[in-house]
Order: C-alpha cells, then sequence, then structure tokens
C-alpha cells in the first residue's frame, strides 16, 4: 500500500509484504466485528429475499482481504451468505454475484437493468472510457458490430503471421535459469507483441514509450490513492493516458490512407453493415481499451499455465509431446483448430482456476433481483468470475490442476451453461476470445519445443489483484533449455 508521497508499507520482499498485509487484514477483522445487516428491504409482498452483508473497517471496507486473499473471502462470503452478497469498499457497498445462476441474470441482463459504463466508472473509467466493454445498449451493439470485422478468421490469420516472429525471437532469447521470472518475461513478449500487431510499431523507443505509457495507464486504475495527485500512481495513469490519446490521435489519417494488416489500421478500415464507421475519438479509446484487454489476460493466463504445469510435470510432458508432433513453426489458425487438444483442455483449466477478467461491474440502473434478492437501484455490482468457478458446488476438487475435466465430455458446462465462463456472456461476451486462444497457443508452442521447467515443491506465487488473479513475485521459476539436439530428435 503506497501514498502519493511516502510508502505505508514498504517492503523489499513480495512475501512479507503479503504477510503484513494478512496481519493487517486478520487485526481489521478482529478489531471491527462483522455487523450483519440487509443491504435494503425488499418491496412488501415481493417476496424476494434481502441481500445480507457487512461493511468491514470503516472507510476502506474489506479491501485488504479482498486484495490479500480474494478466493478465500469470496468463498466465505459465499459459505456465510449465499450466492448475492454485500461488502464495504472505500466508501462503496458492493454487491457480489457468484455462481452460475447470479452470472447468467447479470449477463444476459434482459431487462437492461444493469449498465456497464455506470459499473466500471468508478473503477477504470478514467483510464478506459468508452472502450467496447464499457458501452451500453444500443451503442455497444453498434461498436462492437462494426469492430467485429478488426476480428474476423482473415484479420486473425493476419495477426498471427505478424505475431509469429515477435514470439519466436523472445522465447528463443530467453536464459536457462534457476530463477527465471517467467510472468515478468512473457508480460514484456506481450507488451512488445502488442506494438508490432496491434499498434504496427516496430520495436525500439518508440515502442518502449507506448508500453511505458500503456503500463502507467493501467496501474493508474488499479490506484488504491483515487485522486489526482502530482507523483501519485492515479496522477501518472491520466497523464500517460493523454499522451496515447494524443500518439494514436496523430497517426489516424496515415492509418485510414494505407493498408496495413495491424489492428489499428483494421479499426481505421472496419465498416458496419450499412457502412457505418468509427471516428477518430472512437478509434483512440477502443485502441487503448484493446490494449489493455488483450495484453493483462493473455499474460495471466500463459503465466498461470506455466506455473500449473510446472507442477504437474506429467501434463507438461504430454502438453510437450503434441507441440513436437506439431512441428511446422509458421502456424496458422487452420493447424491451431483442433491440432492441440491437451492444449486446449488445460488453456479452458486455467482459465477455470485463474479466470483473467477476475471480476466485472454493473451497476443497478432500476430495482431488480438476482437469484431471489433484491438488489435495489444506484447498487455496485461486482460479477465474481474467478471465485464462482472455483465453487466445490459446482466443480469436485476445484483447487486441483486437471485439464481431464475438459477432455472426451467431462466438463460441467452440460450442468449449467454459465459454470464455465472465463469470457463473460451475454451481449458483452468477450469480442477478443479467438484472439486470446490463438496468442496462448502461440506461445505455448514455443515454450513447449524449446524449454522443459519445474517449481520447487510446495512453492505458491503470491499473488495480487491486476485484471484477474495476477503473480506479484515474477513467478520464478527453473527453465532449463532443451538445445537444439531435443528438438531434432524430437525428445
Amino acid at each position: 500500500l503506497s501514498g502519493p508521497d511516502r510508502p505505508v508499507i514498504a517492503l523489499s520482499d513480495p512475501m512479507q509484504a503479503k504477510v503484513r498485509m494478512q496481519s493487517l487484514a486478520a487485526g481489521v477483522t478482529a478489531r471491527y466485528p462483522s455487523r450483519e445487516r440487509p443491504l435494503a428491504h425488499p418491496p412488501a409482498g415481493s417476496d424476494l429475499a434481502p441481500v445480507m452483508g457487512d461493511y468491514g473497517f470503516p472507510l476502506i471496507g474489506h479491501l485488504l482481504s479482498s486484495i490479500v486473499e480474494p478466493l478465500d473471502f469470496a468463498r466465505r462470503r459465499y459459505a456465510r451468505f449465499g450466492p448475492v452478497s454485500w461488502a464495504g469498499g472505500v466508501g462503496f457497498r458492493i454487491v457480489s454475484l457468484m455462481g452460475p445462476e447470479a452470472l447468467e441474470t447479470a449477463w444476459i441482463n434482459k431487462d437492461k437493468a444493469f449498465s456497464s459504463t455506470r459499473g466500471w466508472a468508478p473503477v477504470i473509467g478514467p483510464f478506459f472510457h468508452r472502450g467496447i466493454m464499457l458501452l451500453d445498449f444500443d451503442e455497444h451493439r453498434d461498436h462492437r458490430r462494426i469492430m467485429q470485422q478488426a476480428f474476423t478468421r482473415s484479420a486473425l490469420d493476419g495477426y498471427l503471421a505478424l505475431m509469429r516472429p515477435g514470439i519466436r525471437r523472445a522465447v528463443t532469447s530467453w536464459p536457462a535459469a534457476p530463477r527465471f521470472p517467467f510472468y515478468s518475461s512473457v508480460k514484456q513478449l506481450l507488451l512488445d507483441q502488442a506494438a508490432e500487431v496491434f499498434v504496427g510499431t516496430t520495436l525500439g523507443p518508440e515502442a518502449d514509450e507506448l508500453a511505458a505509457d500503456f503500463h502507467a495507464t493501467v496501474h493508474g486504475g488499479q490506484a488504491m490513492i483515487r485522486a489526482d495527485v502530482p507523483g501519485g500512481t492515479w496522477a501518472r495513469g491520466l497523464r500517460a493516458r493523454e499522451r496515447l490519446e494524443r500518439y494514436f490521435a496523430a497517426q489516424i489519417p496515415a492509418r485510414r490512407a494505407g493498408c496495413g494488416t495491424d489492428l489499428f489500421s483494421m479499426l481505421c478500415h472496419s465498416r458496419g453493415e450499412h457502412g457505418e464507421r468509427f471516428s477518430d475519438t472512437d478509434i483512440v479509446n477502443h485502441m487503448i481499451f484493446l490494449l489493455m484487454a488483450a495484453h493483462d489476460t493473455s499474460a495471466i493466463a500463459i503465466s498461470m499455465l506455466v506455473y500449473e504445469l510446472g507442477r504437474n510435470t506429467d501434463w507438461q510432458d504430454r502438453l510437450r509431446d503434441e507441440a513436437l508432433h506439431n512441428a511446422n513453426d509458421e502456424l496458422t489458425l487452420a493447424d491451431l483448430d483442433g491440432g492441440y487438444p491437451l492444449l486446449d483442455a488445460a488453456f479452458d483449466e486455467i482459465l477455470r482456476m485463474y479466470a483473467p477478467a477476475g471480476t466485472l461491474f454493473r451497476q443497478a440502473l432500476t430495482d431488480t433481483e438476482v437469484a431471489g434478492h433484491f438488489i435495489p437501484r444506484k447498487s455496485q455490482v461486482a460479477i465474481n468470475v474467478y471465485a464462482s468457478m472455483r465453487l466445490a458446488d459446482w466443480w469436485p476438487d476445484p483447487d486441483r490442476f486437471d485439464p481431464g475435466r475438459f477432455l472426451g465430455g467431462a466438463d460441467a458446462r452440460p450442468v449449467h451453461r454459465y459454470a464455465f465462463a472465463p469470457f463473460g456472456g451475454g451481449v458483452h461476451k468477450c469480442l477478443g476470445q479467438q484472439f486470446a486462444d490463438m496468442n496462448v497457443k502461440a506461445v505455448m508452442h514455443q515454450v513447449l519445443r524449446h524449454f522443459d521447467w519445474h517449481v520447487p515443491a510446495g512453492y505458491r506465487p503470491m499473488m495480487t489483484w491486476g485484471t484477474g488473479p495476477t503473480p506479484a513475485d515474477g513467478l520464478p521459476i527453473t527453465l532449463r533449455s532443451r538445445g537444439s539436439e531435443h528438438r531434432r530428435r524430437g525428445t
């Protein structure tokens, strides 16, 4: 935790910091015991149940617990209050939804009772305003129809062709090391990739400046001190957002006149079914949002897959055999479709265990109900995707990495279609799902072919919270190069 001028907690060892945070959270809980109460009383005769919960520590509510131990905290609330509950957090009372029934109600949103725009505004609004995820109803539909042209199969094949050289170049440059910081390294790979594939900028000072501004913008939305105080995280994020706006706006005329295949150029040329196109301001807003959405979520998914394969080396060996069998390094979408069933299953299991878009936000525009509970107008709502897919109600032994759940019809999706929903649902279901799938497979194909790795017995990464559960310690792994002889022999 840090303020704009000096740290409240400044410990160089991340694990030491987490222990200190856990101690603080426990102390707060002990000092301010829970006072359970309804969020609001349902209308007389409605037969709806009130949403029960408690605020927690004055002002910050349950913020410490939700950051330090998000999964354990959510499970405790679910066991105590059920699928709908409320908790305090930095001046808000936040209604939390868990489980497939509650998630389905919010995502389908058949009565248009929930606003994405208003839900995200106090969270990341100043940094990613009017990104596709933050739009509502007809406007969201219209923007999505235009944006779909940038995610067609032919467009994705073009992106993959741009991605392949950079992925191979980055992965093969990694050194074999006993404490290789995998999360930090793959995050840098994806930042470089975003500059090349999304923006069409070659590596160099311009790409480095873009990456730095993008990084500051993302962190601005995660600031603890949410005020434009000089030198603070929030302020740095706002200034970085302004620089990104100027950068993209200045390049739009040339991109509209050109014929590039990067995402930026594709958005400049995309048209709806009646010829509609994005304004310059729309393109700027969507580019800044898409850079965040594609980069952060993929970095989490790839890192946690590598972590679990480092603990479960039998699965690592099976996936490597699959990658070696598919020896073509010039992968196309056709090669990826159906050619990696084991990697598909492992990726799905990682999405279930470590949902990269772990919490989604809405605001109730009118009095409504979820799972038989009364949600009053103006309630801030958090859709807890991460914890929902780690509930034993729906997933036996939910904390065990088992890609076999997704092989041969063994998963729980037929039980309820939202038991597995890492990309959301309804009209807001992630437009970049196929891009994410392609990205993860392309990176893992190279990692599996060039390295094997493991993590120490009993090692658990210290997790923090970004777009979802994120390794805070860089995810150190023991990385060993397989060498050209191994790859030549296919062993």
